[in-house]
């Protein structure tokens, strides 16, 4: 098999992977970079009809936002992955292109785009051309999958990880990793550097419930950005269980942005999600995804209304990065009392107005305003990657392991983990739009 790299090769964001035998191509992933501005994967327009299908890992714009841009351009084939990853790209494309407005995108491609959508499940093999293909539970957000291609040719395997998390959350079991086989793995190395050990989700917890708690009991507002899928739900299920607990004082949360459709689809399809949470469901009165502490905020009144109360309240809003959304007017708002706090949870690229205030940056440009912060800033990494151990543990639960490819990373972390595992593995870090044969 070659595979080539047109995104995620030395860098975060825009992953778009051409995996090709002498007879098939498909594109595992098409997403778009979110830096200081929107990066498009490489990919040369002219040989898109030559790919035989699309399969997708998860429902997160770096790996689903260039989907439009294909279908508009041409593109004609099936898109694969999970029920839940289908369902969310179109809620996080659809913010996307109302947020950007790429030029280049049509209705027909959009209206293309959702006619090829092919749901399949997990651990269910399907066939595209000479190639086997299997998803399996990823643990990074809901549907997340990694994925297996096998070429029914030689029976040669490649595993490509997606984003992937080695431990439960609040919501999803751990990425699957029973009977993985494999002779190349292509990896995601997000957190791969040499210094990148979480702590343990009781620690980061406990800090993060104590700096909230610090916060309402002084009667101002705490600003939660955070990433429609995977981070706010997880965010919103700790503070929903903190406060039933009288851990937290009982304050609104107040919901804005494209969170509100990402959580109908998680309530939807639970059956995704940890067995604890659907018994929960099932068995009980008390659902989780209907908190009594949740208020959706619903247009620009409504959030004037959340700015200007007295009350104490948490905010979880998007964007994650501060790249747009409605987080801008609160912070326009909010961010010039001391007493008010930031609290980061996800991860901040490079280059976005996330990454320059948590590097120390005090004024930062949203939707063409200057704002000056001076609200308390904080970071709590409440991961849904793995970090450098599991990245290793995941690689020595893949029977059959030769070589391994890590992308999907800052250049530092990429190369700080492809020299710890060097003298186990043939190890590749490609550049963008190289190939290599595996």
């Amino acid at each position: 098999m070659k595979v080539t790299f047109y995104g995620a090769a030395d860098e975060v964001g825009r992953s778009c992977i051409l995996v090709a035998n002498k007879d098939t191509k498909l594109l595992l992933d098409a997403g778009v970079k979110l830096a200081e501005k929107v990066e498009m994967p490489l990919i040369p327009k002219e040989i898109l009809n030559e790919i035989s299908a699309v399969i997708v890992s998860h429902a997160h714009l770096d790996h689903n936002g260039y989907l439009p841009h294909l279908f508009s351009a041409g593109f004609e084939s099936n898109i694969y992955a999970t029920k839940p990853t289908l369902e969310l790209t179109n809620v996080i494309v659809s913010d996307y292109l109302r947020i950007s407005k790429p030029s280049e995108v049509t209705k027909e491609g959009i209206a293309k785009m959702v006619k090829h959508y092919k749901q399949v499940e997990y651990h269910k093999e399907f066939k595209v051309g000479s190639f086997a293909v299997k998803l399996y539970p990823a643990g990074h957000i809901l549907g997340s999958a990694m994925i297996e291609v096998k070429d029914t040719n030689t029976g040669d395997t490649l595993l490509y990880t997606g984003d992937v998390n080695l431990r439960s959350t609040k919501l999803l079991p751990p990425a699957y990793t029973e009977r993985l086989q494999a002779k190349t793995l292509i990896t995601e190395s997000t957190y791969g550097g040499d210094n990148d050990v979480f702590e343990s989700e009781k620690v980061v917890i406990n800090g993060f419930i104590t700096s909230i708690k610090e916060t309402l009991n002084t009667g101002n507002k705490i600003i939660i950005p955070s990433f429609a899928v995977g981070r706010a739900q997880e965010v919103l299920f700790i503070l929903n269980n903190y406060m039933r607990s009288g851990k937290l004082p009982e304050m609104p949360i107040y919901i804005d942005g494209m969170i509100s459709k990402a959580m109908r689809i998680y309530r939807h399809n639970v059956i995704y999600c940890r067995d604890e949470i659907q018994k929960q469901i099932l068995m009980s009165d008390d659902d989780p995804f209907k908190s009594k502490y949740f208020h959706y905020v619903k247009g620009k009144s409504e959030r004037s209304k959340v700015i200007n109360s007295k009350e104490s309240s948490v905010i979880v809003t998007t964007s994650g990065m501060l790249k747009g959304g409605p987080v801008a007017k609160y912070l326009e708002k909010l961010a010039s009392n001391e007493n008010n706090k930031l609290v980061f949870v996800g991860y901040q690229a490079l280059g976005t107005p996330g990454r320059k205030i948590l590097e120390g940056e005090r004024k930062i440009q949203l939707n063409g305003k200057d704002i000056e912060i001076k609200m308390k800033v904080e970071r709590y990494r409440l991961s849904a990657h793995a970090d450098r151990q599991d990245l290793l543990k995941l690689m020595g639960k893949v029977n059959g392991l030769r070589s391994v490819v890590v992308i999907h990373g800052e250049p530092e972390k990429i190369k700080e983990l492809a020299l710890s595992i060097r003298d186990k593995y043939k190890v590749y870090a490609p550049s963008l739009t190289e190939t290599i044969e595996v």
